[in-house]
């Protein structure tokens, strides 16, 4: 019998964790082929962050070396970027003029940095970050520079300001909303983030707009400043464009697949074309495309089943939570952590042992939980939060965790 053809767009950590679980289902189903647009084999990109701090080698990061995909026969085709997907024949078309045949099409392309259009954004020294070309590029300019801007106070931001802080620049960091990751922390919590980034050397400058990136006097094609919506300027060798992402899902727009905001996928990651799935940052689900990689993992799960013909799994979305560690820090973050009109809220604040952490309540049910400093009973809040368990009877223990409720 001739095996089904898949062939799997995207080289990431969502579609080859994909693969992973459909090896596990049905090893001989399919011949497999994957396009990748780097030179690399699949990586965890979470840990670009140790990467840049010089914590970690890029090897050490590598998920699936190259014999993995020898072992498991699958065609791997490195540094070939798809430019378009045939529905009618079937087909995918590389940049190189490779093409692939498919009975299966899985679409895992992520997402780009989005580089606001801002006079200069095209000197050298500006640049994105999001995978191992980055992080080098990044490395590289430490050696040589001084100055290091980081445009965007999210995850990404306060992650590529740490690393770059370690290899010895000087960083500022600059966002435009009210506070340190908006979407991750309550303001209190994000506070006290601030104040001990600032003890380690970082600089902030919060709600502030930046209106043009400047070159420098002595390299006229590179930038050298960053100035503001006020007049203002901040030195900057290095700008790191950290303020969101876009989902890429031009192949699906360009091949006809319904898009908003990602590629339109339903509880079993297909698209309107039920011969393609997309899976990650590039896909939209209930009108969600998920950036974190849990719901990704819970998403390949599902995926590999319906692809292995089993089509019993569906995924209705996830509870996201956040989990941050900068310079020692732990942050986590589930559900409703700022607290709608209908809830309440209680807290516990220890200034000596640097620790926050704030539970947010509706109708006997955690919806939402922040901590900062220490975050160890934060899986079990999320799994509060995403099971909607009625916490009367725990309700003035909630606060110390797990173990407080096994010790009665």
């Amino acid at each position: 019998m001739n095996k089904l053809k898949l062939v799997m767009i995207g080289n990431g950590m969502a579609g080859v964790r994909t693969l992973e679980e459909l090896l596990k289902l049905d090893a001989g189903l399919y011949d497999i082929t994957v396009f990748g647009a780097e030179p690399h084999p699949n990586y965890n990109r979470i840990l670009l962050s140790p990467v840049l701090a010089g914590e970690q080698t890029f090897d050490e990061i590598v998920l699936n070396d190259l014999s993995w995909y020898q072992e498991h026969r699958i065609r791997l085709l490195l540094n070939r970027t798809v430019v378009r997907i045939d529905r009618v024949r079937r087909r995918v078309i590389a940049d190189d003029g490779t093409e692939a045949e498919y009975d299966r099409l899985l679409i895992a392309t992520g997402s780009s940095p989005f580089m606001p259009a801002l006079p200069g954004n095209d000197l050298r020294g500006v640049i994105g970050y999001r995978d191992i070309a980055d992080t080098q590029a990044m490395i590289a300019t430490a050696r040589s520079h001084t100055h290091a801007v980081v445009i965007g106070g999210g995850l990404l931001g306060l992650e590529a300001a740490n690393g770059l802080k370690l290899r010895g620049m000087q960083v500022t960091v600059v966002h435009i909303g009210q506070w340190l990751l908006e979407r991750q922390l309550d303001r209190t919590s994000a506070e006290l983030l601030q104040q001990a980034l600032e003890q380690r050397g970082l600089r902030f400058r919060l709600a502030e707009q930046t209106q043009a990136l400047l070159p420098s006097r002595q390299e006229p094609t590179r930038v050298g400043a960053v100035q503001f919506a006020n007049g203002e300027q901040a030195p900057a060798d290095l700008v790191v464009m950290a303020a969101g992402i876009r989902p890429n899902i031009q192949l699906a727009l360009d091949c006809g697949l319904p898009c908003a905001r990602g590629i339109l996928v339903s509880d079993t990651l297909q698209t309107f074309d039920p011969r393609i799935y997309a899976i990650g940052e590039c896909a939209s689900h209930r009108g969600v495309a998920y950036g974190l990689v849990a719901p990704l993992f819970e998403q390949a799960r599902v995926c590999a089943n319906h692809l292995a013909r089993l089509g019993f799994a569906r995924y209705p979305g996830s509870v996201t939570a956040a989990k941050l560690k900068v310079t020692g820090i732990d942050l986590f973050s589930s559900g409703d952590f700022l607290g709608a009109p209908g809830t309440h809220s209680i807290t516990l604040r220890d200034p000596i042992g640097g620790i926050y952490k704030k539970l947010v309540i509706k109708d006997d049910v955690l919806v939402g939980a922040c901590l900062y400093g220490d975050t160890r009973d934060g899986a079990w809040y999320r799994q509060q939060i995403s099971e909607r368990h009625n916490i009367a009877a725990i309700r003035d223990r909630l606060m110390f965790g797990a173990t407080a409720q096994d010790a009665r």
